[in-house]
């Protein structure tokens, strides 16, 4: 065997020819008020994303394993149709879905329905255990929450449904000693995960330059607004970087289309600095990008020096 083929391979984001993720923006609306999210400050129209345009999407992306995600910058469960969106996606059998909700619009009556929609994950961001904390950081009713919560956890339990469970909370100052009373208290109810994550601030939203690194971000997921128009990425607040439209164009067509293509081009490089909405994202800064083929690592060691570090929430 040669030296050379004893070398590590260079690494490299190898884009499939289809998404693995699809993030289905179906209504922008959220009944929560949390300081730390910018979705109070978005205005995108419609409200609500027209039937044939959901349909379109979930039509577009058949029988390639995708796994959908039915929600973008909102609460998924604001939508009184999401019963039936899962319904509609869960007829291809290559499908999965996951949510990410608040809790506070998961009913009884709702959750009864989305269990039985063969949903294969639920995480709920609850951030906090005592009232006081968690009415400051999300606007919504406690009692509301932890009691849906509770119910949605006891019934897949009881009736051993495949769900993946998880309870999340953010590590907001000053609550070291509330995330241990925050753990001891959803063991009680045996989700599959309780996660503590880290604040984040968005792109131009809290951050001010970019690392000018490559991104692992936009490997295999897709995003639309409740528009139809798909965006690079999910923390693209108000359509910075947008790179197609399924209203007009196929959305695996979206996907190979030559927009997305320069988008990795330049984010392979690491030249986030050359995209709008990554000139101001400074993601991934602590991400080992040193054998990152076509990527020059001396240089962004170079600019290193001048990005601020940050923790980054855990993608998934």
């Amino acid at each position: 065997m040669s030296l050379a083929a004893d070398r590590p391979r260079p690494q490299r984001n190898v884009y499939a020819k289809t998404p693995k993720y699809v993030e289905i923006e179906t209504t922008i609306m959220c009944n929560a008020k949390c300081w730390f999210c910018p979705q109070k400050n978005t205005l995108r129209q419609p409200k609500y994303m027209e039937d044939w345009l959901w349909k379109k999407i979930i039509d577009d992306t058949r029988d390639i394993g995708a796994i959908y995600r039915p929600f973008l910058l909102n609460e998924p469960f604001a939508d009184k149709r999401m019963p039936e969106i899962v319904r509609y996606m869960k007829k291809d059998p290559t499908a999965q879905v996951e949510f990410n909700t608040n809790g506070s619009m998961l009913t009884q009556k709702v959750a009864d329905q989305i269990l039985d929609s063969g949903v294969n994950v639920m995480r709920f961001s609850i951030d906090g255990f005592r009232k006081e904390t968690f009415d400051e950081s999300r606007g919504i009713s406690y009692d509301k929450v932890y009691k849906h919560v509770r119910y949605f956890l006891e019934q897949v339990k009881s009736s051993g449904a495949p769900i993946h469970t998880e309870v999340r909370m953010i590590k907001l100052p000053g609550t070291e000693e509330e995330q241990k009373e925050f753990k001891a208290y959803w063991e009680q109810y045996s989700p599959d995960n309780i996660v503590f994550t880290s604040l984040y601030s968005y792109p131009w939203e809290g951050q001010t330059e970019s690392t000018n690194l490559p991104c692992v971000k936009v490997k295999d997921e897709m995003f639309f607004y409740v528009d139809g128009t798909c965006t690079l990425c999910c923390w693209d607040s108000i359509g910075r970087q947008i790179v197609g439209d399924a209203k007009t164009e196929n959305v695996l067509d979206i996907w190979n289309g030559q927009e997305m293509a320069r988008c990795r081009e330049l984010l392979d490089a690491g030249r986030r600095d050359q995209l709008e909405l990554c000139k101001r994202c400074d993601a991934y800064a602590h991400y080992d990008f040193s054998n990152w083929e076509g990527f020059d690592a001396k240089a962004a060691a170079a600019h290193k020096e001048k990005t601020i570090p940050v923790n980054i929430v855990e993608i998934t």
